[in-house]
C-alpha cells in the first residue's frame, strides 16, 4: 500500500523528435531507479545526447559522453516538464494533493501504462 508520504517518482525518457515516451521507470529518486530507466531506454536512443537537470543520479548512470546536465533556463528539459504537467492535468491520481490518490502501487502502474499508451498514440496520430 502506498501512502502520500511515500514519494514515488515517474522517470521518463522522451524522444526529442517525436515527443513520444520511449521509456519509463517508477521508483524513488535514487541511482537504482535512474539505472532502471536507462536500461529501459531502447539501444538506438542511448547513442544520442541525453539532457537532464543536475540530479546526481543522472550523472552516475548516463555515460558522460552522452549526458548534458542543463538548467531550466536553457529550455532543453522543457518537453519533459510539459509532459509532467500533462500527466498531472489528465490523471488526478498523479496530482500531489488530491482526493483521487490511489493507495495501490499496482493501480498507479496500470493507470500510468494506459496513459503512456494513449499519449504515444495521440502523438503518432497528430504527427501522422
Amino acid at each position: 500500500m502506498l501512502k502520500k508520504a511515500q514519494a514515488t517518482w515517474i522517470w521518463i525518457a522522451l524522444c526529442r523528435a517525436t515527443r513520444q515516451v520511449v521509456a519509463y521507470a517508477v521508483g524513488d529518486r535514487s541511482e537504482v531507479s535512474c539505472r532502471r530507466l536507462w536500461n529501459a531506454v531502447p539501444a538506438i536512443y542511448r547513442t544520442g545526447t541525453s539532457y537532464s537537470d543536475f540530479w546526481r543520479a543522472y550523472q552516475a548512470v548516463i555515460p558522460d559522453e552522452q549526458h548534458q546536465a542543463v538548467g531550466k533556463e536553457t529550455g532543453e528539459t522543457a518537453h519533459v516538464e510539459r509532459w509532467n504537467n500533462t500527466l498531472r492535468q489528465r490523471l488526478g491520481r498523479f496530482v500531489r494533493k488530491t482526493l483521487s490518490f490511489s493507495k495501490s502501487h499496482l493501480m498507479h502502474e496500470i493507470c500510468l501504462r494506459l496513459f503512456l499508451h494513449r499519449y504515444n498514440l495521440e502523438i503518432a496520430i497528430l504527427r501522422g
